[in-house]
C-alpha cells in the first residue's frame, strides 16, 4: 500500500529497558530526540523496512506478541487525527486479518474532531496528534462524570520541510516564530520574509519565502502554534493545507517553500532541517533525538477512548489497544514511519485500560 496520501473521506475497513521516568517527562512537557538513523517515510519509495534501527527494534522485542482471542467481532469506528489516517489504517487492516467479523471505520478531519466525536458517542476510538484541551476534557467531564482516557500509541517528529535544493542548514524557534509568527511570542523582533534574512546568498538572497502549514482542526497545527510559536498567532499568508501529505507536496513543488507536518511524511523533493530551541545548535530529526528528548519538535501520538472508571472496555475496544500496544502493533508504528513507544510507557497505559497487572478493571 503506497504510503503519505490523505484520507479526507471515511474509510470503511473491517522502551526500551534504558527509557527512564525522565524519557517519559520529555515527551510530556518537551520536544523529543534520539539516534542516527532517520526516520521512515510515507513515501513507499523511501521505505526502510528492511533496514530498521536499533533503537526501534529493541523498542519492540521488549513487548509481548498479540495473541487472538475468541469471540471479537462487530463495528468499531474512529475519527479524529490527519496525521495518524495511515497508522490507524494500517492497525485496522491487520486487527481485521485476525478477526475477520470485524469492521472498523475510519474518519480523519483532524485532531479536534475526536473530543466531540467521543462525547456524542459518534466514536470509539479518538486519534489526536496533540493532547486534549482543558476545555474539551471538561464537555466530556459534563456528560459522563469522568475524564477520556488518553493512551500513547507512537512517537512523532514534526518536522520543518524545505526544498531539497535549499541550502539552509538549520533553524531555531526565534527564527521559526519570526517566518511563522505575526504576534512575535518567542521572541522575534521583525518578520522573515526573504531567504537571505537567514544568511543564505547568491540567488537565494533575495527569494521570497512561501509559507505552508495545516488548518486550526489540526492537532499538528496547534502543537506546531503551542511549541515552535510559543502560541502566538500564525500570519495570514500560511497556505494552509488539509493534511499532512499535502504540506510535504507543497514544498516539493516549491523552490521557495517551507512547511510543518509529521516526519513520516517525508517524500522525494524535500528535506526536513535541523532544528534548535535556540542559537545555532540544531538538533537532526533523527529517531535517538526524539526519544532522548533532544530534538525539540517530538510529540506523543495518542488515542482517546471512553473507559467507565473501574468497568472493562467492550471486548472488541480491549483486543484493539491491546493489539496496538503489543509488539505486533509497534512494528507497524516502526514501518510507517514512526518511533515505538516505550515499554514502560506500553505497561502504564495498559493499567490506565484496565488490562494491566495492576488493574482493577480486566
Amino acid at each position: 500500500m503506497k504510503r503519505g496520501w490523505r484520507f479526507s473521506q471515511i474509510v470503511a475497513i473491517s522502551t526500551l529497558g534504558y527509557c527512564s521516568a525522565a524519557f517519559t517527562q520529555n515527551l510530556t512537557t518537551s520536544p523529543l530526540d534520539v539516534q542516527s538513523a532517520q526516520f521512515g517515510s510515507h513515501s513507499s519509495e523511501n521505505r526502510t523496512d528492511n533496514q530498521p534501527s536499533s533503537t526501534n527494534e529493541a523498542l519492540t522485542l521488549l513487548l509481548p506478541h498479540y495473541h487472538r482471542v475468541s469471540g471479537i467481532s462487530g463495528n468499531l469506528s474512529s475519527s479524529g487525527s490527519d496525521t495518524l489516517a495511515n497508522l490507524m489504517t494500517y492497525w485496522a487492516e491487520e486487527f481485521k486479518r485476525r478477526y475477520p467479523n470485524v469492521h472498523i471505520q475510519i474518519q480523519t478531519a483532524g485532531s479536534s474532531t475526536a473530543p466531540t466525536a467521543l462525547t456524542e458517542a459518534t466514536a470509539q476510538l479518538g486519534p489526536m496528534s496533540r493532547q486534549m484541551k482543558t476545555k474539551e476534557i471538561e464537555a466530556f467531564e459534563h456528560e459522563y462524570g469522568y475524564p477520556p482516557t488518553e493512551i500513547r500509541v507512537a512517537i512523532d517528529a514534526l518536522a520543518v520541510f524545505v526544498h531539497e535544493d535549499n541550502p539552509l542548514k538549520g533553524l531555531n524557534f526565534k527564527q521559526l516564530d519570526a517566518i511563522y509568527s505575526r504576534t512575535y511570542q518567542c521572541g522575534a523582533v521583525e518578520p522573515i520574509t526573504r531567504w537571505g534574512q537567514l544568511g543564505l546568498t547568491g540567488s537565494w538572497q533575495h527569494r521570497p519565502i512561501q509559507l505552508f502549514g495545516r488548518n486550526s482542526v489540526s492537532g499538528t497545527y496547534g502543537y506546531f502554534k503551542k511549541r515552535a510559536l510559543c502560541r502566538g498567532d500564525f500570519r495570514s499568508n500560511v497556505n494552509e493545507q488539509p493534511g499532512s501529505a499535502s504540506v510535504a507536496q507543497s514544498v516539493s513543488t516549491s523552490l521557495n517553500g517551507i512547511g510543518y507536518s509529521g516526519i513520516g511524511y517525508k517524500t522525494t523533493g524535500i528535506r526536513a532541517i535541523p532544528i534548535a530551541r535556540e542559537g545555532n545548535e540544531y538538533v537532526e530529526a533523527t529517531i535517538d533525538n526524539s526519544v532522548s528528548g533532544r530534538y525539540p519538535l517530538a510529540r506523543y501520538l495518542y488515542v482517546y477512548v471512553n473507559k467507565k472508571p473501574n468497568k472493562p472496555l467492550a471486548p472488541i475496544v480491549q483486543e484493539f489497544f491491546r493489539f496496538v500496544l503489543s509488539q505486533d502493533g509497534q512494528q507497524i508504528v516502526q514501518k510507517d514511519g514512526y518511533v515505538p513507544v516505550p515499554q514502560s510507557v506500553v505497561e502504564q497505559d495498559l493499567i490506565k485500560l484496565g488490562l494491566g497487572h495492576n488493574s482493577t478493571a480486566n
